[in-house]
């Protein structure tokens, strides 16, 4: 107990006070981002080899062109947001896997579905508010910022990362204990994603369509209940629509 209790106050004395891009909203990040970075790199590399093992990654080559073109510009936007992202290693990847609508994370590493993208019929300009929603998940640090409350909520025992991150795969009390969180941090991809979006050159109209799809779309991951209600997101949309004066 003593130990745990001497690893704990360590970790909390590292803890960084930092701020999301944009919304300015105050952060506590325990872990540091070398350390999250290099652990959701072992993830996303676990996760395409497999999935090129059982020939579902990069299938689509028509797709994963478009991807690489679109994600160009919205990576030079997010380094102009946060300068340290200009050294990530960023890659992107295309899976046929039904089970993948598109992810980003910490670190700069992307992976989207086929499936979604074709069901929606994304254009261009929607593909690229999809990918600017992922990629604000990776500059706002939020998986930096879940594990480290996941850490903070549970207090003791302190534990390493690798502990936290299986912990919230397999423990739900300790999910619901962070999906005010979850749900505040994809409020906050979709304003931050839909500045990239539109720094990135892309109109406010194909914004609003992008969510408008979502909205008329079937159930999926990216608007299941940890992301806010179909009807304001598509208002906020719109509401940034008229402050970008498209």
């Amino acid at each position: 107990m003593r130990t745990a209790c001497a690893t704990l106050l360590l970790l909390v004395a590292c803890t960084v006070q930092a701020q999301v891009p944009e919304s300015g909203r105050a952060q506590e990040l325990l872990y540091s981002a070398a350390e999250v970075d290099a652990g959701m790199e072992d993830r996303y590399i676990d996760r395409t080899v497999d999935l090129a093992a059982a020939g579902k990654l990069d299938e689509d080559r028509a797709l994963l062109a478009r991807l690489r073109y679109i994600s160009a510009e919205l990576i030079r936007v997010a380094i102009e947001l946060k300068p340290e992202t200009a050294q990530w290693q960023w890659e992107v990847h295309t899976t046929s896997d039904t089970e993948v609508d598109a992810i980003c994370m910490a670190g700069g590493k992307i992976l989207v579905g086929s499936a979604f993208v074709h069901q929606l019929a994304l254009t261009d300009g929607e593909l690229a508010m999809l990918l600017a929603h992922e990629v604000a998940h990776a500059v706002a640090e939020h998986h930096r910022e879940i594990f480290s409350e996941a850490m903070l909520v549970n207090r003791l025992p302190a534990v390493p990362l690798d502990v936290v991150m299986a912990r919230l795969d397999s423990d739900l009390s300790l999910q619901i204990r962070l999906s005010k969180l979850s749900s505040l941090q994809e409020s906050e991809a979709d304003h931050l994603g839909m500045v990239l979006a539109h720094r990135a050159g892309w109109s406010a109209e194909d914004i609003v369509s992008f969510y408008r799809k979502l909205a008329e779309g079937e159930s999926s991951a990216l608007i299941a209940s940890a992301y806010p209600a179909n009807a304001s997101r598509l208002s906020m949309a719109r509401g940034m629509a008229r402050l970008f004066g498209d």
